[in-house]
């Protein structure tokens, strides 16, 4: 009678490493989906947050008899509204490239006065037209006609990207 050994057979021990390989993998691109879907929502985040303090900002300066200052909503530094800047705010460039700023970081262009975001995971990010990995945003005074023509009165304030681009769904 033959003793038949214990253990696994080479093919085995194979077949069970294959299968825990394609499991990992699996796992591991789902994750790395959900981190590029966290950092959006951050990114979407703190826009939100600096269209609010926008709109703080120009109800402060109509409160305070200073219409005037509202220029300067358009070429200061987004930033400079918050009472706590994010932690991955890397500060003010002169005409920033991607590459001088790390992937994942808000930075405030001080030659065009946009406020850029440098996206980190962007496997599912088409950019704009410039075709850059990044989502660049300004201010724009959205003015309306007043009745008799010639003379226009500002109605809104818009935090707004300066190009469209996409972000797993379409463009924004």
């Amino acid at each position: 009678m033959k003793k038949r050994m214990q253990g696994f057979t080479l093919i085995e021990l194979v077949v069970v490493v294959s299968i825990v390989v394609i499991v990992i993998a699996a796992l591991l691109s789902r994750v790395w989906y959900y981190q590029e879907q966290a950092e959006k929502t951050a990114m979407e985040q703190v826009a939100s947050a600096l269209q609010s303090a926008l709109i703080m900002e120009y109800s402060s300066m109509m409160t305070h008899g200073k219409e005037s200052l509202v220029s300067e909503l358009v070429t200061g530094n987004p930033m400079g509204w918050l009472s706590r800047k994010p932690e991955n705010y890397s500060g003010e460039f002169y005409d920033p490239t991607p590459r001088s700023v790390a992937p994942g970081n808000w930075v405030f262009d001080l030659k065009s006065r946009d406020l850029i975001y440098v996206v980190d995971r962007g496997e599912h990010f088409t950019p704009g037209p410039d075709g850059y990995k990044w989502v660049r945003y300004h201010v724009r005074l959205i003015y309306e006609e007043l009745p008799g023509g010639g003379d226009k009165k500002l109605t809104g304030l818009l935090f707004e990207p300066v190009e469209s681009y996409s972000w797993f769904t379409g463009g924004i």
